[in-house]
C-alpha cells in the first residue's frame, strides 16, 4: 500500500476542530465506553485507549474525569451507536458515525445535511462495502519484523505493515484491535502510540471538482456542527483548479 496512513488520512474527515466540540464529543464517547466496559482503565482497554487519545488532543482532565464519574453513577443518558451511509457532492461515498440518545432526531438532522447539499442518504451497507473497517497503530520504532512477529504470534490478521522514517504503521481488521494493541504493547515496552484508532478507510478515491468542492466543504461543516456526529469518513479527493 505504501505510506498508507499518511496518504489515506487525507481522505478521512474528522469532526470539528473547535475545542468545545472536541471536548463534548470525547466526553460522550468516554462516558459510553466507561458505562459499557467499566470505569477502571486498567480493566477496560478501550477506555484506556480513549483516555490516552483524549489527552493527546489536549482534552482537560476534568472533562475526562467528569465523564467517568457520570458513568460510575449508573444514571445519565442512554446513548446508542447510529451509522448512516450515502453519497456526497460529486458522487463521493460517505459514512457518518454518531452517538445518540434520540435516533429519530439524529437521523433527521443527518438527512437534512444530505438534502440541503443535494446529496443522497442511502440504506445500511450502501457504501460501507467500499471501505475497510480497520484498526490503525502508528508508533516510533524501526523493527518491522519484530512487530509483525508479535502480531502473528497473537493471531492478528495483519492487513498491512510498513516502516518509514523511524515509524511503524500497522493495519488490521477492527475485530483484532485489542489483540493487536496488547501484542504491540508487550513487544515494545513503553510504546507511545501516535495513532491508535479504528477507522473506515476507503479502498479508492472519488475525484470531487468544480462547484462540488465548495458544496462538499459545506456538507462536512454541517455534519461537524451536529453534536451527535462523532466521525465522518469519505473517499473524496478534492481537485482544486489553480
Amino acid at each position: 500500500m505504501g505510506r498508507a496512513y499518511q496518504n489515506r488520512k487525507e481522505s478521512m474527515a474528522k469532526t470539528s476542530d473547535a475545542k468545545a466540540k472536541v471536548y463534548s464529543k470525547y466526553g460522550r464517547v468516554i462516558y459510553v465506553c466507561a458505562k459499557e466496559g467499566g470505569p477502571d482503565p486498567d480493566g477496560n482497554l478501550a477506555l484506556r485507549s480513549l483516555i490516552e487519545r483524549a489527552k493527546k488532543d489536549q482534552v482537560p482532565s476534568h472533562v475526562i474525569e467528569k465523564a467517568i464519574k457520570k458513568a460510575e453513577g449508573g444514571g445519565g443518558e442512554d446513548f446508542s451507536v447510529a451509522r448512516y451511509e450515502g453519497f456526497g457532492p460529486g458522487g463521493c461515498m460517505v459514512i457518518v458515525d454518531c452517538l445518540t440518545d434520540n435516533p429519530n432526531r439524529t437521523f433527521g438532522d443527518v438527512r437534512q445535511c444530505f438534502t440541503k447539499t443535494k446529496c443522497k442518504i442511502g440504506t445500511e451497507g450502501a457504501v460501507s462495502h467500499m471501505f475497510d473497517h480497520s484498526c490503525i497503530f502508528v508508533f516510533a520504532a524501526d523493527d518491522e519484523e519484530k512487530a509483525l512477529e508479535a502480531l502473528l504470534m497473537a493471531d492478528v490478521d495483519v492487513s498491512d505493515i510498513e516502516s518509514d522514517e523511524g515509524k511503524i504503521t500497522v493495519f488490521a481488521p477492527h475485530t483484532d484491535y485489542f489483540k493487536a494493541r496488547q501484542a504491540l504493547s508487550e513487544a515494545f515496552e513503553g510504546v507511545d502510540f501516535e495513532v491508535d484508532e479504528i477507522q473506515f478507510l476507503p479502498r479508492g478515491n472519488t475525484p470531487v471538482s468544480g462547484d462540488d468542492v465548495e458544496m462538499f466543504e459545506k456538507f462536512l461543516d454541517m455534519l461537524n456542527d451536529l453534536d451527535d456526529v462523532q466521525n465522518v469518513y469519505h473517499d473524496a479527493e478534492l481537485v482544486v483548479s489553480s
